[in-house]
């Protein structure tokens, strides 16, 4: 095991010309005291990096507020970093802005979490998926609606001049998410941001979507960001997990090593508490961190999930905030459980 640097800039795979690179990302949201004075920072996002290469998926995964929209938004270009920077398809967010920053969001796809909330309910289908053609300069309307019934037919919305007339209220929830994807892939995008696409589905329907996002990512050779809570999903979407908490990477790996052997403790935790369909699991009590995840406004000193770990080493973990150790090639954690060199 090797000891890197404090930073996360080594939690990433080996990659040649990644299309996209989030280096020492911090997204602080300000606090102000009536409306006026300064009165802290939220540190949703605090030093993150990691490159991905075109063609892969990757996975960010951890509870709900340890940052994972947060930085999502910031890729998308909505949430503006204090300091670090996104870099896509080899342009500097934190240098875009106006026409360009229009032109770096047509390369990205979006699929929201909520289907019903993403889409107006007072445009039909057609129009749902012609608004972002329009807004991008494709004036030709029989253009439009060729991309437009490809698109379709790619997510199976079938037969397509039927659901091309209907209203969102009218589809189920599986057809309107697939009309998200739709709305997502009609730009013919670089990178696909997909924030917990099957979290509002029906069971029935969840491995169903997942695969279909698979096959058009391996299809188009699309680099892919997908971030949920579940842990039990993205086996079946990703080569590479990043798991997040209180704003910091605290584990990278492949997929099959970090669902396999998992290393930090939180990481031990989150696999604990996912759902698996088996009847043993009547008789068997998991251990769950007690406690909850500490306030991004004044987090604690050390490694920020000492406060709820059961393997704490006092005056260290407590003291100071932990190394990246690479366990191999493609797995790096920030614990110090794993470094061999604490002592000295």
């Amino acid at each position: 095991m090797n000891k890197t640097s404090v930073g996360m800039e080594d939690m990433q795979p080996s990659s040649s010309e990644p299309v996209l690179q989030i280096q020492n990302l911090h997204v602080w949201y300000e606090l102000k005291r009536f409306g006026f004075s300064h009165a802290g920072y939220v540190r949703a996002v605090d030093d993150v990096s990691f490159d991905l290469k075109q063609g892969e998926a990757m996975a960010c995964v951890g509870e709900s507020g340890c940052g994972k929209s947060s930085l999502m938004k910031a890729i998308l270009g909505l949430n503006r970093p204090i300091k670090g920077d996104v870099i896509f398809d080899g342009t500097r967010l934190t240098e875009t802005k106006g026409e360009a920053l229009r032109q770096y969001r047509a390369k990205i796809g979006y699929v929201q979490q909520d289907p019903f909330g993403a889409l107006p309910p007072f445009m039909n289908t057609q129009r749902i998926l012609e608004e972002p053609l329009i807004i991008n300069g494709m004036k030709d309307k029989e253009e439009r609606l060729k991309r437009i019934r490809s698109v379709l037919t790619e997510v199976k919305l079938t037969p397509v001049e039927e659901i091309l007339s209907k209203f969102p209220h009218m589809l189920s929830g599986g057809q309107q998410q697939r009309v998200v994807i739709a709305r997502a892939m009609v730009m013919e995008p670089k990178l696909l941001v997909a924030d917990e696409p099957v979290s509002m589905l029906d069971a029935s329907v969840r491995v169903e979507i997942l695969r279909l996002l698979r096959t058009m990512q391996e299809k188009r050779n699309l680099a892919v960001i997908y971030i949920t809570h579940d842990l039990s999903t993205v086996r079946y979407f990703s080569e590479y997990i990043f798991v997040m908490y209180a704003g910091e990477i605290i584990e990278f790996a492949k997929m099959e090593d970090l669902l396999n052997d998992p290393s930090h403790p939180y990481t031990l935790a989150l696999l604990e508490a996912s759902s698996d369909p088996d009847a043993n699991n009547a008789l068997v009590m998991r251990e769950i961190p007690q406690g909850e995840p500490p306030s991004l406004v004044n987090p604690p000193k050390g490694c920020r999930f000492h406060p709820r770990c059961s393997q704490i080493i006092k005056g260290v973990c407590d003291e100071k905030r932990p190394p990246v150790i690479t366990l191999s090639p493609d797995h790096r954690v920030s614990c110090w459980l794993f470094d061999q060199d604490r002592e000295s």
